[in-house]
């Protein structure tokens, strides 16, 4: 099986909401880290202190038959069209170990779909 890892910088109340429908569109678990980041403007500052905006960064392992549709499922329940949202991208993965446990359904669906 090929693998994709799609990672997505999401608003914290989006994040539920594009969870949902990753794992909709075949995402089988997401990993979930904090995160803050700054984009092409400096962030607010109130009386000297800086306001950052805290993200989640969402990690998720898929097969990579599902990989476009849970991207198109991530842009869309984020918001992602909106300016500051979120953005989220996909990369190739040579290998991936510790998925025994979500194997057989994966195999199942890859079945489905092309055989």
């Amino acid at each position: 099986m090929r693998f994709k890892v799609i990672i997505a910088m999401v608003e914290e109340d989006h994040q539920e909401g594009v969870i949902a429908a990753a794992k909709s569109a075949g995402a089988t678990g997401v990993t979930i880290l904090n995160a803050r980041g700054e984009g092409l403007r400096e962030h607010k500052s109130f009386f000297g202190l800086h306001m950052e905006q805290q993200r989640d960064v969402l990690l998720f392992i898929v097969e990579d038959f599902h990989g476009n549709e849970i991207l198109d499922a991530i842009y869309k329940a984020g918001d992602f069209h909106e300016k500051g949202h979120g953005i989220a991208f996909s990369w190739s993965v040579d290998r991936v170990v510790g998925t025994e446990s979500q194997m057989r359904v994966l195999e199942v669906e890859a079945q489905e779909k092309y055989i």
